[in-house]
């Protein structure tokens, strides 16, 4: 079933941010699988990331891949899991 995620990222920047997901890009694989919509949002005190994925699972795994890249980088680690919320339906306009 497809969630919706909301993960509150302090004190990240957006080079920050830039940097993580270039690296993320640059891996070998399918790294974003399940992955079908993804907005970062600069905020005073960081950045939230928004996400829509085919299944908590499919985001448990990203996670699993994308961690140990944000603490090789030295990012700022969050204490909070990410609020993930089912979703009942979603469509993409014009696909």
């Amino acid at each position: 079933m497809a969630i919706f995620m909301k993960a509150s990222l302090p004190g990240m920047t957006t080079d920050q941010y830039d940097a993580l997901n270039a690296e993320l890009q640059a891996l070998p694989g399918d790294t974003f699988a399940g992955c079908l919509s993804h907005v970062c949002v600069p905020t005073d005190a960081g950045i939230e990331v928004y996400d829509l994925w085919e299944s908590e699972e499919a985001m448990d795994k990203f996670g699993t891949v994308m961690m140990p890249v944000a603490e090789k980088q030295g990012l700022p680690a969050s204490s909070e899991r990410p609020k993930v919320s089912q979703v009942h339906r979603y469509w993409i306009p014009g696909s």
